[in-house]
């Protein structure tokens, strides 16, 4: 049997098995390049890329196993400097390459966050966060799958609303990200912690308001669960896309 050929029949044989739980497919609507980042937690091995770049209008998929959990994100205005190091403007992870190595997202950065389901019976749960702050519009549709299943998005440009003191600017002055208040301000009040470490204390802000009203889906402070945690059972596979 040809390599070629041993290879797609290993591929075949782990997905029947269950070794591979969802296929993320990534698509870039952006009029611009972006270079998502992947970061896996809870001590799980790393996706095959934690990195890559995406252009205009293209498209790239992943895949995970059952009971991945972990984090996508997408950044922009990237470049390799003088000294051979990978930067991005938002969105950067340090690791001085295309890869995050492990690496998560300096905020104020857009996510999407997943745990999918440790056996063919449980739910996924995902959600669009904006607790790090904002920097590029995104949207996560579950494709297949059993119960409600619903996409969640933000789908508009919170930097064209970002108050001054949260927004953080680019080379040419434009706002290129919006900071979250306690990323801005680091107050338990904003940060949901100390006494406000509860749902009962820590409420929506002004600020998390501007948030909640441009993307109603996505969590806008820490305890923003009712209106922003999705659930999906039935092993969906998943569309991320970045300027929905």
């Amino acid at each position: 049997m040809e390599v070629q050929a041993v290879l797609v029949f290993i591929l075949v044989s782990m997905c029947a098995s269950g070794a591979y739980s969802a296929t993320f497919t990534f698509t870039n609507n952006c009029p611009f390049t972006v270079w998502p980042g992947t970061l896996t937690g809870g001590g799980m091995q790393q996706l095959s890329t934690t990195g890559f770049e995406l252009a205009s209008k293209a498209s790239f998929s992943l895949h995970a196993r059952d009971g991945w959990s972990g984090r996508f994100w997408g950044r922009s205005q990237c470049f390799m400097d003088s000294s051979n190091k990978f930067t991005c403007v938002t969105g950067d992870c340090a690791s001085g390459q295309i890869t995050c190595n492990g690496a998560g997202a300096i905020p104020p950065t857009s996510l999407v966050e997943l745990t999918l389901a440790s056996n063919n019976g449980g739910q996924d749960f995902y959600d669009v966060s904006l607790v790090d702050g904002f920097n590029l519009p995104l949207s996560l549709t579950p494709i297949g799958g059993d119960g409600l299943c619903s996409p969640t998005s933000c789908p508009s440009n919170v930097n064209a609303v970002c108050p001054l003191d949260l927004a953080v600017k680019g080379s040419d002055g434009s706002v290129v990200g919006c900071k979250s208040a306690c990323l801005a301000f680091n107050t338990p009040q904003y940060c949901c912690t100390g006494d406000f470490g509860n749902p009962q204390s820590c409420k929506p802000t002004n600020y998390s308001e501007i948030f909640k009203g441009q993307c109603p889906q996505a969590y806008s402070y820490a305890f923003d669960d009712k209106t922003s945690t999705f659930t999906c059972s039935g092993r969906p596979n998943y569309a991320i896309t970045f300027c929905p």
